[in-house]
């Protein structure tokens, strides 16, 4: 017996191009055993190279080997591998396990793996992240590799405190204070409240995307893609990239803020007199050294993202114990407020840096002996401060002037013109931080919005406005922006983003879908309360007026916030340095990150650069195109306009994630089973609101550029980028909403008013595969200018277990011949016996519910008359009985090749429509569709009907007009009269000729069967010289006329189908056995013989032959012929110079008889005219006057 050897080649996962995101390891095991039956034997053979994948079948006997290689499609994450486990079976070495057990499925086993296998490999699946394994090849190259060790990280360590690190940053230590200031403690609340709930909802959103499989690297981009396709994917994840960017710059931003305001002011390069002026210097201070920092933080990340981990936990610290502080701080005020006095004229507040003297007070009475001695300190409202020494009672007192009055007096004299409300007000002194017990929340309840250039105001303190309003260069503290609630929205938002930081290290988790929910759910409702009892902490135990001071001007300079810190401002001050510098560092390491995953999946081609770097696998290329779009907001400068550009970005990644959730939820996907089962998707959809007010409530005009932005990326995509089959739910939902749309179709019939081509295009193909006349598509993306409904089918002859291949290549063939004409809609090849029968199977096949085709646009058999099969033209005619039995509209277009292309417009003429019959319609619309086509659009209409004699041709040309009026087409009128006239010779000749002709061929076709009975009889039975020679001579006068008549009729161009012609052909090859069926059923005696010569006998030509020198035509074919030449004559004389001529297409006649005359019929009326599209109606109204 001959045995078969099975080698088996491993194959790794990394070697197979199209293995899924999420597809467990295929690992590379050598011992393999396959076994089919217990008299094969069964070899191990050692993988010859780690890099392919067959499957080699050596025969016993010879010892040839077949490679037998498993056929793959490479593509993307979803691709088609028609063996992914090859013959994993990992060694098993039980003799009689295919024999009895899987016998029945051995034949499968490479395609079909066992489930001990398949549970294998998924138990020794690794959770690596995307692109950690690639990483630890190459650092491992001429090493051995190491073993990896599993994700040991759990909840807290993996996400609790990544979550905290990330939405903590800047804008709580920066700009809370002023945010509760000017909205109030009440609407400062409702901006924490509604962020957070955003930001709550999208987590639950998230954590069950998470938790339905294994995220890799990537995060929310990984999410949204694999949920929402990779358009929406693409799309969503730039923008998540250029939040994460921009938020780098905003860190950065607020990393120098507090270095050049609070830190060392003295650092400036420009400065700068006047408001106006230190605010751009201020600009520019920043653009230089936010510059310097994002260079130096970028060459951090470049040299190694390990130094980046190692000091997170540091910037974490610094974070957590600033915070404490606050709380410390907060507490501690209650018993025993931080001095920070603050300088009030009137209700207006002062700016302490113009305190020089630290006197907030008009004048100062000093002793004349100590006036140099600046040692006063005001010690009431009253215009005159009095020293803080015992005066000695000899010295006289001298009342001097302070310097606040030299800055509203422009002098230091003490009868000086002063400004007026400087000199009807006075200066007070109020404590900027009055504690915890002080009932100062009373006074911040309730918002205070400003204008730019306002004075921070305090509203409680009497104040005299008599006169002139504040100017700058004044003394006071101004609002440096104009305010409102939708502003301090978008300032906020970024501090509670930074909830993806769990996802994005799933592969670092020990248990990832238990880690990602709890630890993001409840870092949320950690800073939540953070934020939520800070607001509530700021709004009692500061000031107002000092809450609405951005910079701390009124406390001398000091960060707000720090005022409140425990045990010194210094606290706050260098542990927001330090954590922004963190934040800062994050973004910039996860951002570039990000652009290498997008890259990496190869759906923006422009994008693939970015997808390489460094040999360990580090973003280079992205993290310097991350550089140069965080220097674009470096160079905005400021905090406050960078903060609502991000907040746009992230707002639509979180309203995107709500939405994936919310689509997979309602459509129920089978593939949608989260471990995290507290969602819902009214949640995701509250969320995915509560995100899409949020963008339009902080910045409309933000939001509307951040759509467009994402709008252009979908369309690039959709267009240009590598097309992905991810399972998405775009596609799920795709499905549903055509289910949906089908169903409601198949409540009745559509509206006239809706009515539009639905076509089916037949195409033939040639031997080769190749279409005969690809003209007949470009007709059809003419006609439907890309709307509606166009099944483009072909029929492949032959059986359909032999021909499936041909199938499937002839549909290739008609989808790149739809890409090249631009037409969208669907293929359709069926393989059929004979194309008529598949001709009719597709017509009645076609379409779904209420999408079914309604026109039929088939090619003109050109070649009828010289075919001499009769199946080249009745499979025409029969198609147009189906159609018309189908209540199908038919257009044929004679001259195919003649017709324009869509790179050739009609720079002029006019399309004719000969309306003869009304029919529906079609005559009307059709020309009205093709004019929106650039093609015929500069081409005028005309139509023209016929007038028998009894008719009123001024009366028809009136309603005619008046009808296209109201059908609001615009087109020339013209009624042609015809008047009755006799038969003319031509007439009654072409007629007679048409007849002859048809009755020639009916003699002359003699089926095969007859012919080879005679042969046969004449062999076998022993026909006479002279039976042979009238035989020769029947079969020469048979030649001869048939030559003789071809010669009057008309060259064409093209073949026509002729498949029982193609299955005789193919039968050629095989003739003995047709040729012995045949013989089978006709068995003969001798008598039958004799008989069948008697009949047959003579040398005479046939009797037929004989007869149809003597035919007279009938008298119904001699009217058809009349109408056809007269309307001829008469179409072209008047469209001969017509670009295209739209004709009514007769009807076929009911008896089978007279098909080939209605052939010649149909000829004879198309005679002459260049480019002719006939038309058939249906049967139903296609248009109306109505609207």
């Amino acid at each position: 017996m001959a045995s078969v050897r099975f080698t088996v080649t491993p194959t790794k996962a990394e070697d197979l191009p199209g293995l899924p995101d999420t597809s467990p390891e295929i690992g590379s095991r050598s011992g393999t055993h396959v076994r089919f039956g217990s008299r094969e034997s069964v070899s191990r053979s050692e993988p010859h190279s780690d890099a392919s994948g067959g499957l080699t079948t050596t025969a016993g006997g010879g010892g040839t080997e077949i490679p037998c290689h498993s056929n793959m499609e490479q593509g993307d994450g979803n691709s088609k591998i028609s063996s992914v486990y090859i013959n994993n079976s990992h060694g098993v070495d039980d003799d009689d396990l295919y024999d009895r057990n899987l016998a029945l499925f051995e034949e499968e086993m490479d395609t079909r793996p066992k489930v001990s296998s398949l549970l294998s490999r998924l138990a020794n699946y690794t959770n690596l992240t995307q692109g950690a394994k690639e990483h630890e090849e190459a650092e491992s190259i001429g090493e051995k590799k190491k073993v990896s060790k599993s994700p040991q990280m759990g909840t807290f360590m993996g996400v609790y405190l990544p979550c905290l690190q990330n939405i903590f940053g800047v804008i709580l230590f920066l700009r809370l204070t002023w945010v509760v200031g000017t909205a109030g403690v009440l609407q400062g609340l409702c901006i924490v409240f509604i962020c957070c709930c955003c930001t709550l909802l999208t987590a639950i959103s998230m954590s069950a995307i998470a938790t339905n499989g294994v995220v890799p690297a990537g995060g929310s981009y990984f999410m949204i893609s694999r949920s929402l396709g990779p358009e929406f994917g693409g799309a969503v994840g730039l923008c998540f990239y250029l939040g994460t960017t921009f938020a780098g710059a905003m860190y950065i931003l607020g990393a120098i803020e507090i270095l050049l305001m609070y830190m060392a002011p003295d650092a400036a390069i420009f400065a700068a007199k006047g408001l106006e002026g230190e605010a751009a210097a201020m600009l520019n201070n920043m653009r230089v050294y936010g510059s310097i920092c994002l260079l130096l933080m970028s060459l951090l990340v470049f040299v190694g993202v390990k130094y980046v981990n190692k000091l997170a936990s540091v910037f974490l610290a610094c974070v957590i114990v600033s915070i404490v502080s606050i709380y410390v701080g907060a507490l501690v005020s209650t018993f025993k407020p931080p001095n920070f006095p603050v300088c009030m004229l009137g209700n207006r507040t002062i700016n302490g840096h113009d305190l020089v003297d630290d006197h907030c007070a008009k004048t100062v009475l000093l002793p004349a002996e100590k006036e140099d001695a600046n040692v006063t300190l005001p010690i009431d409202g009253n215009t005159t401060a009095f020293p803080t020494f015992e005066p000695d009672p000899s010295s006289a007192l001298m009342e001097k002037t302070t310097y606040l009055w030299s800055r509203y007096c422009q002098s230091t004299d003490l009868n000086a013109s002063c400004d007026d409300y400087f000199s009807t007000n006075n200066f007070s002194s109020i404590d900027g931080i009055p504690g915890l017990a002080s009932g100062i929340i009373a006074d911040n309840l309730w918002s205070s919005y400003l204008s730019k250039g306002d004075v921070v105001e305090k509203s409680l303190l009497s104040s005299s406005h008599g006169v002139h309003l504040a100017s700058t260069q004044q003394p006071y503290v101004f609002a440096d922006i104009t305010t409102s609630f939708t502003l301090l929205v978008g300032i906020f938002f970024p501090s509670v983003t930074g909830i993806m930081a769990g996802s994005n290290r799933s592969g670092d988790l020990k248990d990832a879908q238990r880690s990602i929910p709890i630890g993001t759910i409840l870092a949320i409702l950690t800073t939540s309360v953070v934020y939520l009892s800070s607001v509530l902490l700021f709004g009692a135990c500061i000031d107002g007026v000092v809450l609405r001071d951005k910079f701390g001007d009124s406390v001398k300079g000091n960060l707000v916030v720090g005022t409140l810190a425990w045990p010194t401002p210094w606290v706050i001050v260098v542990g927001s340095f330090f954590s922004t510098c963190g934040a800062g560092l994050q973004s910039l390491t996860g951002a570039p990150r990000l652009l290498q995953a997008i890259a990496k999946d190869n759906i923006i081609p422009f994008l693939q650069v970015f997808g390489h770097g460094k040999a360990n696998g580090e973003p280079t290329w992205a993290l310097l195109l991350t550089a140069l779009i965080a220097e674009l907001g470096i160079l905005i400068a400021s905090l406050d306009l960078v903060a609502p550009i991000l907040t746009m970005f992230f707002l639509m990644c979180y309203l995107f994630v709500n939405l994936a959730c919310a689509l997979q939820t309602l459509l129920r996907t089978p593939n949608w089973r989260p471990r995290f089962s507290f969602y819902h998707w009214s949640l995701s959809f509250l969320g995915m609101t509560i995100c899409l007010a949020l963008m339009f409530i902080s910045s409309w005009y933000y939001a509307i550029v951040a759509m467009v932005i994402a709008s252009m990326i979908y369309k690039y995509i959709e267009y240009h980028g590598a097309e992905k089959e991810w399972g998405d739910g775009i596609r799920g939902l795709s499905l549903s909403a055509a289910r949906y749309a089908l169903l409601r179709l198949e409540e009745g019939p559509p509206h006239t008013k809706n009515w539009r081509p639905q076509l089916l295009v037949l195409l033939k193909l040639d031997e080769d595969l190749h279409i005969k006349s690809p003209r007949l598509l470009t007709l059809a993306s003419q006609l439907k200018a890309g709307k509606g409904l166009t099944i483009v089918g072909t029929v492949v002859p032959g059986n359909f277990l032999q021909s499936y291949g041909d199938a499937l290549a002839a549909e290739q063939t008609l989808k790149h011949l739809m890409d090249k004409e631009r037409v969208k809609g669907f293929c359709q090849c069926i393989v059929a016996q004979k194309a008529r029968e598949g001709i009719s199977h597709m017509i009645q096949s076609s379409g779904l519910g209420g999408m079914k085709p309604n026109t039929v646009v088939m090619g003109w058999p050109h070649t009828w008359r010289q075919s001499e099969d009769p199946q080249s033209w009745k499979t025409f005619i029969h198609t147009v009985r189906v159609t018309t039995a189908a209540h199908l509209a038919l257009l044929v277009p004679k001259n195919i090749s003649l017709f324009p292309s869509n790179s050739e417009p009609c720079a002029d003429g006019h399309i004719d429509v000969w309306w003869i019959v009304h029919d529906g319609g079609m005559l009307m619309l059709l020309p009205f569709l093709l004019h929106q086509h650039k093609v015929w659009r500069k081409c005028g209409m005309r139509i023209f009907t016929v007038a028998q004699m009894e008719d009123n041709s001024i009366q028809m040309k009136k309603d005619l007009a008046t009808f296209l009026y109201h059908l609001r087409i615009e087109a020339e009128v013209e009624v042609v009269e015809m008047h009755d006239s006799d038969i003319s010779a031509y007439t009654y000749e072409r007629t007679l000729m048409m007849e002859q002709r048809s009755e020639m061929l009916r003699q002359m076709r003699l089926s095969k069967s007859d012919r080879e009975r005679e042969v046969y009889l004449s062999n076998r039975y022993g026909g006479t010289g002279a039976s042979k020679s009238c035989k020769e001579n029947r079969q020469a006068q048979l030649v001869k006329d048939r030559n003789s008549m071809l010669r009057l009729t008309s060259i064409g161009s093209d073949d026509e189908d002729d498949t029982d012609a193609g299955e005789r052909d193919r039968a050629a090859p095989g003739d003995g056995s047709s040729e012995r069926h045949r013989r089978i059923q006709m068995t003969w005696t001798k008598e039958k013989a004799a008989q069948y010569r008697a009949t047959h006998s003579g040398c005479s030509t046939p009797e037929g032959f004989r007869d149809m020198l003597s035919i007279r035509p009938d008298h119904s074919n001699v009217r058809r012929m009349h109408t056809a030449v007269k309307l001829n004559e008469v179409i072209v004389n008047k469209s001969h110079d017509a670009r295209v001529v739209l004709l009514n297409m007769p009807g076929p006649p009911k008896n089978p008889d007279g098909d080939e005359n209605y052939m010649e019929f149909l000829e004879v009326l198309t005679e002459g005219l260049e480019r002719v599209l006939l038309v058939r109606g249906g049967g139903s109204e296609v248009i109306t006057i109505y609207s």
